[in-house]
């Protein structure tokens, strides 16, 4: 038996997700969370098969928490399974530590599928991610401007670009105001952004939000 830790702060996702593993003979739900801090309680209370993540989590953003897993249970398998585009996300996932990154979109016997498979130890990526990391191994691949922001720049530039103001960021992400906005400044500057409308186009020109 598969021993599924789910993690998601939506009890109709985890709801439903659990109907689907319940259907099968081999996966079964054995632990939930719905925050940051209850995901890193639970993988340290005992030892699990798979951590099914969801990177929009509270408390403690899906990143930050992979890499803290990693860290402390660095042989546990983790699936992200995210209502954020592939563009966005998953190749930062797979750089914190996760085996794998599916959309939410998928229907259920791929997702099944792909359980098992990271569970036992293989890695998982959609064709759109799988070509993204090969064109980035060309010798002469360019890298896009939001590629070299941090996790965290990125998280800050997501959440500018979404009509956020900066106080609710800091809030947010509980950061101070003055950190937000040197975090602004930052990718302004690594993005070679003239301006608040220049950063919007760009997110929107590469499918960056949501």
């Amino acid at each position: 038996m598969i021993r599924i830790l789910l993690a998601d702060d939506h009890a109709i996702i985890r709801d439903g997700l659990r109907q689907i593993f319940a259907e099968t003979g081999d996966l079964q739900v054995a632990g939930e969370a719905a925050s940051g801090h209850e995901v890193l309680a639970r993988v340290r209370e005992a030892d699990w098969d798979i951590l099914l993540l969801d990177l929009s989590m509270p408390g403690k953003s899906g990143l930050e928490l992979i890499k803290q897993i990693k860290t402390e249970k660095p042989r546990l398998p983790i699936l992200v399974l995210s209502m954020h585009e592939p563009e966005q996300y998953a190749q930062r996932a797979l750089r914190a530590g996760a085996a794998g990154y599916l959309n939410k979109d998928s229907d259920a016997p791929q997702l099944i599928e792909v359980v098992r498979k990271v569970a036992r130890g293989g890695v998982f990526v959609g064709p759109e991610v799988a070509e993204q990391m090969a064109r980035g191994l060309m010798p002469d691949a360019e890298r896009l401007p939001h590629s070299l922001l941090s996790d965290r720049e990125f998280q800050v530039f997501r959440l500018i670009a979404g009509g956020i103001a900066i106080t609710d960021i800091a809030r947010q992400l509980s950061l101070s105001v003055k950190t937000v906005s040197t975090h602004k400044t930052r990718i302004m500057q690594k993005m070679n952004l003239a301006n608040h409308t220049e950063l919007v186009r760009y997110a929107l020109d590469h499918r960056l939000l949501d």
